[in-house]
């Protein structure tokens, strides 16, 4: 039986041009205008200068060249990152299937067909066989986007892939962060561990001496027992700071996904040189947030995508026309499938439009406007939450560097005290207690020196991340979407 055909075949290509031509002429998905921020309109406590942006890479902030190469090993071999990673190639994958969507999809066909007939089953009673060679180019089911639902699909993909992206952007960050921290943490430990052995090779000394002179006689058996006391608390403090500094070797060899040398973070000061002494970014406007934090570029296109599938839940409403045809040769005989008088084609429009789905449709459309309530309100929640870190980051920076000014004067308040002490005692003038109780407060005070230079080092650590940083490595993941 021949197919139903139009009488024209380039009337009909002018036509299925004219409907391509407006397909996807309508878009159903609201509008889109990005929130106002939920937040003041200015940092407390932020510095009078300028406003200045992150560094735009990371190596221009962190100085430091052996953090600099465990930044660079964590970003190559963190598992967490290359986990992202795969999240974004996952998501570019799933945009380019959506994209490809909204274009015809052309294939090189070929059958072949053989049959039998018993007699019983037509009306000439003898079995009949037959035979079929078909060869063409044909269109795949290919949907005339009329109102919006494949493009939106593919908006939705493309969002969905650029939050992915900036996830990843996050996940980087914040990662070179860790590393930084955990660096600073090793630094940390390892001078109140050089100040702990020094501390106790000073006791070793005052133990030895008091054990002289207690079998001479010029000294009692208390004050060797007090001395010796102090020399236990300074083995007991090395080993706790031993252990604690084994932990964070531990835990930076897991960020950086290899193992880490032992003596890492030793020889410095904590912090000393693991930043630029001008790399304080001065904070701008809440707004800079905006351009700059990848957590809210990611919340920003998972609300864009929310809107595009509103769009699409919307598109369900009406009627849904796909196109399908081929165009090629036919004939019984193979030899014969291109002999003039062979050409076949066929075109079949269709149209459905659902006429009872007990509500779902309406549904849908109540979950897609739900869903794009949720990440409004996710949108808020990330905009609120990166200008709380900035603010406690200003805060800290500027408390912790008053706490590191006093915990300076502490010790060299100290120092005098224990110096003084010393004399005192070795002129007769005071006992020994008083010289171990200056000791004791000045190892207390010089850990606590220590700690706080730490914390300032923290906090500017914190405040980089806070603003957004400057992780623009992009040797991992490509940013442009394959369409």
């Amino acid at each position: 039986m021949r197919p139903l055909l139009p009488p024209r075949p380039r009337l009909l290509a002018g036509a299925a041009l004219a409907v391509a031509t407006l397909a996807g002429c309508a878009n159903l998905a609201p509008a889109y205008q990005r929130p106002a921020l939920p937040v003041p309109g200015h940092y407390a406590m932020a510095p009078d200068a300028a406003a200045v942006a992150p560094p735009a890479d990371w190596r221009a902030y962190f100085t430091d060249a052996r953090l600099q190469a465990l930044i660079e090993q964590a970003l190559a071999h963190n598992g967490d990152l290359r986990i992202a990673v795969s999240r974004v190639a996952q998501a570019r994958a799933a945009y380019g299937i959506e994209a490809a969507a909204q274009t015809p999809t052309v294939a090189l066909q070929a059958s072949a067909e053989r049959g039998r007939v018993p007699a019983d089953l037509n009306l000439t009673r003898h079995p009949l066989q037959a035979r079929q060679y078909q060869a063409g180019v044909a269109l795949a089911s290919w949907e005339l986007d009329f109102w919006g639902r494949v493009r939106n699909l593919g908006d939705a993909a493309l969002a969905n892939y650029l939050a992915t992206d900036a996830a990843r952007q996050a996940a980087q960050l914040a990662l070179i962060g860790q590393v930084a921290l955990t660096y600073l943490d090793l630094c940390d430990s390892a001078e109140r561990i050089a100040l702990a052995r020094r501390t106790l090779a000073s006791r070793q000394q005052s133990y030895d001496m008091a054990a002289r002179r207690t079998r001479v006689g010029s000294a009692s058996p208390l004050q060797l027992t007090q001395v010796e006391t102090l020399l236990i608390q300074a083995r007991a403090l090395l080993l706790q700071l031993q252990q604690e500094h084994a932990a964070r070797q531990h835990a930076l060899a897991l960020l950086v996904g290899a193992p880490v040398d032992a003596d890492t973070g030793e020889g410095r000061e904590a912090g000393a040189g693991a930043t630029t002494p001008l790399a304080v970014p001065a904070p701008g406007l809440p707004s800079d947030l905006l351009a700059r934090r990848p957590d809210i570029a990611a919340a920003e296109q998972r609300l864009l995508a929310a809107h595009a599938n509103i769009g699409v839940a919307r598109a369900a409403f009406f009627p849904r026309i796909t196109l399908t045809g081929a165009l090629g040769s036919a004939s019984a005989q193979l030899d014969g499938l291109f002999d003039p008088g062979s050409r076949a084609w066929t075109f079949a429009p269709s149209i459905a439009l659902p006429l009872f789905d007990a509500g779902r449709r309406r549904d849908q459309l109540a979950l897609a406007e739900a869903r794009r309530d949720e990440a409004l309100a996710s949108y808020d929640k990330t905009v609120q939450s990166a200008f709380r870190d900035v603010a406690d980051a200003l805060s800290a920076h500027h408390w912790l560097a008053a706490q590191r000014q006093v915990a300076d004067d502490a010790v060299r308040v100290q120092r005098q005290r224990a110096h003084l002490s010393q004399l005192r005692f070795d002129s007769g003038a005071s006992s020994y207690l008083d010289v171990l109780d200056a000791q004791r407060d000045l190892l207390s005070a010089e850990q606590q020196q220590v700690r706080a230079r730490h914390a300032v080092q923290a906090a500017r650590v914190s405040l980089y991340l806070a603003l957004g940083g400057g992780a623009t490595t992009q040797s991992h993941a490509s940013t442009e979407p394959q369409s």
